[in-house]
């Protein structure tokens, strides 16, 4: 079991023994969104607070910590959510160690995806994956994920409704605004590579960035910085199946880089995109005619394949 030894400057952790070594891995953070991945049993953390909320998925192992006067125990596939200000610590429960993923979030902007409501608290800092919960695990699925302005407010927006539903609380559902999201939406198909600011889309759409992430996942299913990954990747297959190499399809399309690309690209279609490159070269009318089968998108799809 890990030992709190003290006197070691290692950012907050204190050595103790084991046999496997600790790392603690930053995702890309911006717009008050910070996000890491954590592997734990060398070493413990020391009592400690955060000036964000911060949520935390175990991954593997058995994670303890001490919150509010209790000892906590959290295991793999349970979030654990703790409120700003709050003193913690964190270690391994056994000797095999325990790792997490964790979601950093300035207040600031968990209050103004409320409009301004009171912070929620979460009594139980221990949540099972209800569907009140998921949707907040769910941010944790790529912590390599670039952070933009839109993709902020939309984790914002995600995370405040979390919190209220797992205090016992509820934000309401208003009538969605068909008109400005659909503005929205014609806006990023037109300017699906373009760094779009959210300050642009509220100006479209006449609403709050918060309102519009919230009701544009109910009137598409997903959300707009999704809606734009998918626009990208129809952009970044047209450009391959023209011939471009694909550091230059995910540059026109609108990637950070060609791995951001990738990333999306086999979450999306199942398949890197030099895997698509090699098939759909195979497929090409040369060496495929007389098959009769190609496969497209539809222009406002999920991304999903269709046969013809």
């Amino acid at each position: 079991m890990p030992q709190t030894l003290g006197g070691i400057d290692v950012g907050g952790l204190e050595r103790s023994g084991g046999r496997r070594s600790d790392s603690i891995r930053f995702g890309p953070s911006a717009h008050g969104v910070e996000r890491a991945e954590v592997y734990l049993s060398m070493f413990a953390f020391e009592p400690h607070r955060h000036d964000t909320y911060a949520i935390g998925l175990t991954t593997a192992g058995v994670q303890i910590f001490r919150y509010r006067g209790s000892r906590r125990i959290c295991l793999p596939g349970q979030l654990h959510v703790l409120h700003p200000d709050e003193t913690h610590d964190g270690a391994a429960g056994t000797d095999d160690g325990f790792g997490y993923r964790i979601l950093y979030i300035a207040p600031e902007l968990v209050r103004d995806a409320l409009a301004g409501r009171a912070l929620p608290f979460v009594a139980d800092p221990i949540q099972e994956p209800t569907p009140a919960a998921r949707p907040i695990a769910s941010l944790l699925a790529d912590i390599d994920e670039p952070i933009s302005e839109l993709s902020s407010a939309e984790i914002a927006a995600a995370v405040a409704d979390g919190l209220l539903s797992l205090s016992g609380q509820t934000f309401g559902r208003a009538t969605v605004d068909i008109r400005a999201v659909e503005l929205v939406r014609d806006y990023l198909v037109a300017h699906a590579s373009e760094q779009t600011p959210a300050s642009i889309l509220e100006k479209i759409a006449g609403i709050d960035r918060f309102t519009i992430a919230r009701q544009f996942r109910w009137a598409f299913g997903t959300s707009p910085d999704r809606y734009r990954t998918l626009r990208r990747l129809a952009l970044a297959r047209a450009a391959i199946e023209s011939g471009r190499s694909l550091a230059r399809a995910a540059a026109e399309s609108g990637f950070a880089d060609q791995s951001h690309m990738t990333r999306q690209f086999k979450r999306t279609y199942g398949l890197t995109p030099g895997r698509w490159m090699a098939l759909t070269a195979a497929s090409s009318p040369e060496t495929s005619r007389g098959q009769g089968r190609t496969w497209r998108t539809a222009p406002h799809s999920s991304g999903a394949l269709t046969g013809t």
